[in-house]
């Protein structure tokens, strides 16, 4: 489309979030997220496993059901789908969660991705994909890894500004989450070959808003229990890590 999301959002959108994310963000405070292996798994497991094993026996009984049958293979796709690569690590800056495990879930996450997700889809769907390993590699690599680090490079040299002055990072990362979803709607929608009938469209839409909340809660429920040792900032990455999926490789 005229917006050009494969290189306005794909890259330039990005590359600004994580160049943000590396200038807002201490040092000592990404080092302590790598370190944080029970959050990982959680949040890796629970995507990875549990989503889109929960998502194949959910689409098992709507299989019955006149909804359009395309739809729901595409439903089924989204669940196979890594953790995304720039709306959790957004939400979870905005309330005040654990940005910097929220960065590491979704960049891991979507390396991950590139090797889990054609199994997956050949597991529950019985097609394969080949996916540009190289291609998608660099792309993660550039947009996300790069600019992070470039980021953290310019913090060292305007820490004491950036401490004054305090700019509205959250502010601008929202922003930019905003153009993501209005580009990515705008360009799905212009497409002429999209033919959905309105009634499998408006149940699909109800399916994915009850699923998100179920799942959103159970994450909640997991990760705030009695035993459990993740602080409320853990519990804000792992909810949106979990529950959000990729669109890099959909």
């Amino acid at each position: 489309g005229p917006l050009k999301p494969e290189i306005t959002i794909t890259y330039i959108a990005v590359s600004a979030i994580f160049f943000n994310s590396g200038l807002s963000l201490k040092t000592e405070e990404l080092t302590s997220a790598l370190m944080h292996v029970k959050l990982h798994l959680f949040v890796q497991i629970f995507t990875l496993v549990f989503f889109p094993t929960a998502i194949w026996v959910f689409l098992q009984l709507l299989s019955i059901t006149p909804i359009n049958e395309w739809l729901l293979k595409g439903l089924q796709t989204v669940g196979c789908m890594p953790p995304p690569v720039s709306s959790a690590v957004i939400l979870t800056k905005a309330v005040g969660g654990n940005e910097a495990a929220a960065i590491f879930n979704s960049a891991f996450g979507s390396f991950l991705g590139i090797v889990i997700t054609p199994l997956l889809l050949l597991l529950f769907l019985g097609s394969s994909s080949s996916v540009p390993f190289t291609s998608i590699f660099s792309q993660l690599f550039m947009t996300v890894v790069v600019p992070l680090i470039i980021g953290q490079i310019v913090r060292r040299y305007i820490k004491d500004w950036l401490e004054r002055k305090k700019p509205p990072f959250g502010a601008i990362s929202s922003c930019v989450l905003l153009m993501i979803i209005y580009t990515t709607f705008c360009d799905t929608f212009a497409n002429p070959n999209i033919d959905l009938d309105k009634f499998s469209l408006i149940i699909i839409v109800f399916i994915i808003f009850s699923v998100q909340m179920s799942f959103m809660f159970l994450t909640f429920l997991f990760s705030t229990r009695n035993k459990s040792t993740f602080t409320p900032a853990d519990t804000v990455a792992i909810v949106f890590c979990s529950t959000h999926k990729s669109l890099t490789l959909g």
